[in-house]
């Protein structure tokens, strides 16, 4: 950020430690964490181990570089990218190292005092307090907390103004990023980042939103219905508008069952403590409708402690993960199914601790992970996991499937577009990346809608309330459809409208990607929606969501010992992942690879999916958005038509 003469005045009138004119705010804590207490300078002889955070490179050059493994006219579609050279290609660039290095020398670091980090984006050296704080022109300090801690820190620090857009952020300096309870007044204003405490709606972020996604409660967990009695419904077809089962999934989408498990093929499902699977649930599926997985599960992943519990037994415990694993599981079975088991019981864990655990260099990529949103471990609370904070160590799937959303309106854009980075860096890896868009319509978790101040309202007014990461243009979301009633399985479907609505609309954060363009402005000449500005962003220049749907309504269910009907996108997004491993299981078995990010490959081919043209997505007071010929934010460009899916993604290479 730039600041003309009078700010940096102001600035430096206000530094503990008066910079030189050359020098600008980086970054300034206004509060001490709750619990701390104003410390003691430092000797300056003691020794800091610092180091400097560096701006990553080509960043603006992602959706380019996705597009060319990505796209089915490019001709390296599906030559993806190793570790290595992702970590290579963003890192920081020469300039940024030199420019930084240079400082430090002519500081009075000499080099050989320098290393970089294996990610390539840290720069690491011990140096004196003295000449920390007149490298940052600071003043540190020894805080300690009412447990007893210590902990070295300044209030705010500086660095030379052509230095500033080279480093992303320095420690120990403003950050309490030790492993204790965070207070709400725990806040660090970062100069380079404007109103990191504003999220997208334009409110205060609520402190710890991300990590609610577990919760029981939470508004992104699938909708419960009539307990049944599955008698004459193992095979049974005729009766697929009220209960779904996988032979009506199978019939639908045209796909059969699955009959290979090649060792490169991968399906990951992800769940968040403390929903849980309980294995009597499986069996009780699995003896009714895929009876030679009885007594199997999934291989489990436990990350920054998280364990399938059975202390707490409720759909409201349970059925996210049984309707999860129950259909992922049959429907790629013999292929086995990775359920990555996130957070302890006592924190439980954000969409950036998972993503920390499948690519270890998220941990500390642009600064790493927000404390005042993302869980720390070792847990602080009582009873919670005392091992070390999971940073890389468990690898990424072919398909990932997640049923768990925010409001896009409740994090920072910060937040999410560094959290999406990831979500293009695992497509570039050959990960498909999928989420569900919502069960509200136009409307966000718990139906809730954005009123003009940036707060939310109880959902009958407002402007629309988009789903994230649906709205990251590097994922796939996933609405939602329902067979008509009275119809059959060789009939059109429509947008979901039993219990749930499926959620689409436009972010307010991403822009629109070129791989949508065409499907988004037709959609925009063709049926124009009857709203303003004040209620959606009306701009057509926005990413759309959903990108394509699947069933999500009357799913049979074990859980907790019986059965139940189901409702939501929760169950349509591992549905999806299914089919796309049984796509990547055909071209395993003819020397191809994974297809990685699909959505180019979509919306080229919207002949290869089923179009969805009747029914809407009601919310905010509204009827929303409408199913109409070709893309909607309704059902998106449609389901799966998986022979002609199947077509598609064998001819490329």
């Amino acid at each position: 950020m730039r600041f003309n003469i009078l700010t940096i005045c102001t600035l430096v009138a206000s530094a503990a430690a008066a910079p030189s004119l050359n020098h600008v705010l980086h970054e300034k804590r206004n509060k001490l964490p709750f619990g701390w207490g104003q410390g003691k300078e430092l000797d300056g002889k003691t020794l800091l181990p610092m180091k400097i955070g560096l701006a990553q490179g080509n960043l603006e050059k992602a959706e380019e570089f996705l597009m060319e493994v990505s796209h089915p006219d490019s001709p390296n579609f599906g030559q993806h990218w190793s570790a290595r050279k992702i970590a290579e290609t963003f890192a920081p660039s020469h300039e940024s190292v030199k420019a930084v290095m240079d400082w430090l020398v002519s500081s009075g670091i000499t080099a050989d005092r320098i290393s970089r980090s294996q990610s390539l984006g840290w720069l690491h050296f011990d140096a004196t307090v003295e000449e920390a704080e007149r490298l940052l022109q600071t003043k540190y300090r020894v805080h300690t907390h009412q447990t007893g801690k210590s902990h070295v820190a300044c209030s705010e620090y500086h660095v030379p103004q052509h230095i500033s857009r080279h480093i992303d952020l320095i420690t120990p300096t403003v950050h309490f990023d030790t492993k204790l309870p965070m207070g709400k007044e725990n806040r660090v204003t970062r100069v380079k980042r404007a109103a990191t405490t504003t999220a997208a709606a334009g409110h205060p972020v609520k402190t710890k939103a991300a990590l609610g996604v577990g919760a029981p409660g939470s508004g992104s967990l699938p909708k419960k219905g009539a307990s049944i009695n599955i008698n004459g419904l193992i095979d049974e077809l005729k009766n697929c508008d009220l209960f779904i089962t996988p032979n009506c999934l199978r019939a639908l989408y045209k796909f059969p069952t699955g009959f290979t498990a090649n060792p490169q093929n991968s399906y990951g499902i992800v769940e968040y403590t403390p929903q849980s699977f309980l294995q009597g649930d499986l069996d009780l599926f699995f003896a009714n409708f895929s009876r030679r997985q009885v007594q199997r599960t999934p291989i489990i992943d436990s990350i920054d402690g998280g364990a399938p519990q059975t202390t707490n037994q409720s759909f409201q415990f349970n059925g996210e993960s049984d309707l999860d694993l129950e259909y992922a599981m049959t429907l790629v079975n013999p292929q086995k199914v990775t359920l990555y088991q996130t957070g302890d019981f006592v924190e439980g864990a954000s969409f950036n601790n998972f993503l920390d655990a499948i690519d270890g260099s998220y941990c500390t990529f642009e600064g790493g992970d927000d404390p005042t949103q993302d869980a720390t471990y070792p847990d602080p609370f009582p009873g919670g996991y005392t091992g070390p904070e999971n940073c890389g160590g468990f690898a990424a799937t072919k398909v990932i499937s997640t049923s768990y959303a925010y409001n896009e309106a409740d994090l920072t854009a910060a937040y999410e577009m560094r959290q999406c980075a990831e979500y293009m860096k695992l497509g570039l890896a050959g990960t498909t990346i999928l989420y569900s868009s919502g069960d509200n319509g136009v409307a966000g978790n718990l139906d809730e809608c954005i009123n003009s101040n940036g707060t939310y309202n109880n959902g009958t007014s407002g402007m629309f309330n988009p789903s994230f990461p649906s709205t990251c243009p590097y994922v796939t979301s996933v609405g939602a459809t329902q067979i008509k009633p009275n119809a059959t399985v060789t009939q059109p479907e429509e947008a979901c409208e039993t219990v749930i609505f499926s959620g689409g609309g436009f972010s307010n954060v991403f822009a629109l990607p070129s791989y949508q363009t065409n499907a988004v402005k037709s959609f925009f000449a063709n049926h124009p929606p009857p709203y303003t500005a004040a209620q959606y962003n009306s701009s057509q220049l926005s990413r759309g969501f959903p990108d394509i749907s699947a069933n999500g309504a009357n799913y049979v269910v074990a859980i907790d010992g019986n059965f139940s009907l189901v409702y939501g996108t929760s169950a349509s997004s591992p549905v999806v992942g299914s089919i796309i491993t049984l796509i990547n299981e055909a071209r395993f078995a003819v020397g191809k690879g994974s297809v990685g990010f699909i959505n180019p490959t979509l919306y080229a081919n919207p002949d290869a999916l089923n179009d969805i043209t009747t029914g809407g997505n009601q919310g905010c007071g509204t009827p929303g958005f409408s199913s109409v010929p070709g893309w909607d934010p309704v059902t998106g460009l449609g389901t799966p038509n998986f022979p002609k899916l199947l077509a598609k993604f064998l001819a490329l290479n």
